[in-house]
C-alpha cells in the first residue's frame, strides 16, 4: 500500500482516536503536543469543518523505518539507493479526484498551532513543480500561511524551487502551476524532504521506496503532478509577481522565525477525496524534527564515510532540533581522524551548529551514552574545534539570522589512542547465559 490510510491501519496500535470535536485553533495543536514523539493522533471531526485529521504520523523512527518497510541499520544505504536510482512513476487516475472542486482554503481545517500565529499554517503540505521546458521537476516541504480563501504565501529558502522560480522568470513567466499534497504515505513524506539531485522528481524517489506501486495523477486545474492516493491536492500558481508577509513561524527551535517577504501561491481548485483526511505537523514537534533531519543523516554518513572506513551511526539530535546538533560514532584508526570527520560533518550539513564525535563503543542515539563520552574522553584545550563566521541555520536564534553566520563547534570524545586504553574502558559485569535466562523472566 502506497498510501496514508493503508498505514494508518498498519499503526491502528500506536493511534490515539479521539471523538469528541475539537478545534482547528489551538486545541487540536494541545493533541498533538500531548502525544508528541509518541503516538500518532487522531481527530475524528475537527468543529469548523466537519472532517478528519490526523498528525503525529511520522513521529517516531520506528514509525518511519516501518513506512519504509526496512530496519534501522538499513536506513543509510536504502535513502542513498533510492535518491540515487529513482523509479518513473506510472500516471492516472485515483481516488485523490473522487471530488473536484474549485474548493476555498476555509473548507480546510488548517491549523493555528500557537499563541502569536499570525494565521492557519498548512505544515504537511508536498509541494510540486517543473521547470517552464518541462525538463526539471522538484517535489519538497514547504510551509503555507492561509492568507485568505484563496491565497497562501509560501517560504522558499534557496534551493531547488527557488532555483526554478529563477528559470521561469528568465523565461518571461509570471507563475509556475504547482500541486500541494496533503495526507501522503510516510514513504512519499520521506522522499519529499530529501535532497535529491536538482531536477529529479523526489516522488521517483519515493516510488522505488514503494517498489514502484506510487502512482501519480494530472492535475484538473493546473499542469501539475501529484499522487492519485493523496487525500488532498491543492491546486495553484505559484506568483512570481507578487509577495505577502509570511511569518513570524514557530519553527525547530520553538521560537518564532522572522517575518519575510515571500511568494504567493493561489488557489486554482482542489482534488480530493469524498471523505478525506487533513494531515498537520506539529511545528518544533518530534515528527517535524524528524523529517528535517533524518534525510540529512544519510548524507553526513556518505561524507564521513569518505573520511574513515567504518561509521556506526550518525543521530541529527532531538534536543539539536533534529538540525543544529549531530552526534556521529565511528572507528577511530589515528588521531588525527576526529577533526577530520568534524570538518566533514561540517560540510555535509552546513546548517549545523555543534557536532560531537565519539568511538565506536558509544551509541550516538544515547545521549547519556555520548555525554559520558565527552566527560571522560574530551579535553578543551585539545579536543575543541572552533570555526567562527561561518554560514549557520536561520533558525538558530542566537546566530546572526539574517545574514545566516554563526559559529560551529566540534567536540572529539573520541579517546587518545597513545593512551593505555584500559583507563577508558567501560567495566562490564560478567552474565551468563543461564543467569541471563534467569532474568529473562522478570
Amino acid at each position: 500500500m502506497s498510501d496514508l490510510r493503508g498505514f494508518l491501519r498498519e499503526i491502528d496500535d500506536e493511534t490515539v482516536r479521539i471523538k469528541e470535536p475539537l478545534s482547528s485553533r489551538y486545541e487540536i495543536a494541545a493533541a498533538l503536543h500531548r502525544w508528541d514523539g509518541d503516538k500518532a493522533v487522531l481527530v475524528e471531526e475537527v468543529k469548523e469543518t466537519g472532517t478528519r485529521l490526523v498528525g503525529g504520523v511520522c513521529g517516531s523512527r520506528t514509525r518511519i523505518m516501518r513506512g519504509l518497510g526496512i530496519k534501522a541499520e538499513d536506513f543509510y544505504p536504502a535513502v542513498l539507493q533510492a535518491t540515487k536510482n529513482p523509479v518513473k512513476c506510472k500516471v492516472g487516475d485515483g481516488p485523490v479526484k473522487e471530488v473536484v472542486e474549485e474548493g476555498s482554503l476555509r473548507d480546510i481545517p488548517v491549523l493555528t498551532h500557537f499563541e502569536g500565529d499570525p494565521g492557519p499554517y498548512i505544515t504537511a503540505g508536498i509541494v510540486y513543480t517543473r521547470s517552464p521546458d518541462g525538463e526539471h521537476e522538484n517535489v519538497s516541504f514547504h510551509r503555507l500561511l492561509v492568507l485568505d480563501d484563496r491565497r497562501m504565501a509560501i517560504r522558499i529558502v534557496p534551493r531547488h524551487l527557488y532555483r526554478l522560480t529563477q528559470m521561469a522568470r528568465k523565461a518571461g513567466r509570471s507563475s509556475l502551476d504547482v500541486s500541494v499534497s496533503i495526507g501522503l504515505h510516510p514513504a512519499v513524506m520521506l522522499a519529499g524532504a530529501l535532497t535529491a539531485p536538482f531536477g529529479v522528481s523526489e516522488f521517483d524517489v519515493a516510488n522505488n521506496f514503494l517498489g514502484g506501486s506510487l502512482k501519480l495523477t494530472e492535475c484538473e486545474h493546473v499542469d501539475a503532478l501529484a499522487p492519485a492516493d493523496a487525500e488532498l491536492v491543492l491546486e495553484g500558481r505559484l506568483r512570481l509577481d507578487e509577495q505577502a508577509t509570511e511569518g513570524p513561524f514557530v519553527d525547530l527551535s520553538g521560537t518564532f522565525d522572522v517575518q519575510r517577504q515571500q511568494p504567493v501561491i493561489e488557489l486554482a481548485g482542489v482534488m480530493r477525496r469524498e471523505d478525506f483526511i487533513y494531515q498537520g505537523i506539529l511545528p518544533a514537534g518530534a515528527e517535524h524534527r524528524l523529517m528535517m533531519g533524518m534525510p540529512q543523516e544519510p548524507h553526513i554518513w556518505e561524507y564521513v564515510k569518505g573520511v574513515v572506513p567504518n561509521v556506526w551511526g550518525v543521530n541529527l539530535t532531538v534536543g539539536g532540533m533534529g538540525w543544529l546538533h549531530c552526534v556521529v560514532s565511528f572507528e577511530k584508526v589515528r588521531d588525527g581522524d576526529p577533526k577530520n570527520v568534524l570538518m566533514a560533518i561540517f560540510a555535509a550539513h552546513p546548517s549545523l551548529k555543534h557536532a560531537v564525535v565519539v568511538d565506536s563503543d558509544i551509541d550516538p542515539y544515547d545521549m547519556g551514552q555520548v555525554e559520558w563520552a565527552i566527560a571522560t574522553r574530551f579535553r578543551g584545550d585539545e579536543d575543541l574545534l572552533v570555526v567562527p563566521g561561518v554560514r549557520v541555520s536561520s533558525l538558530d536564534p542566537a546566530s546572526d539570522q539574517e545574514h545566516e553566520l554563526g559559529c560551529k563547534v566540534g567536540v572529539d570524545a573520541t579517546r587518545p589512542l597513545y593512551k593505555d586504553p584500559e583507563k577508558f574502558r567501560k567495566a562490564e559485569i560478567r552474565v551468563s547465559e543461564n543467569l541471563k535466562r534467569i532474568l529473562d523472566k522478570y
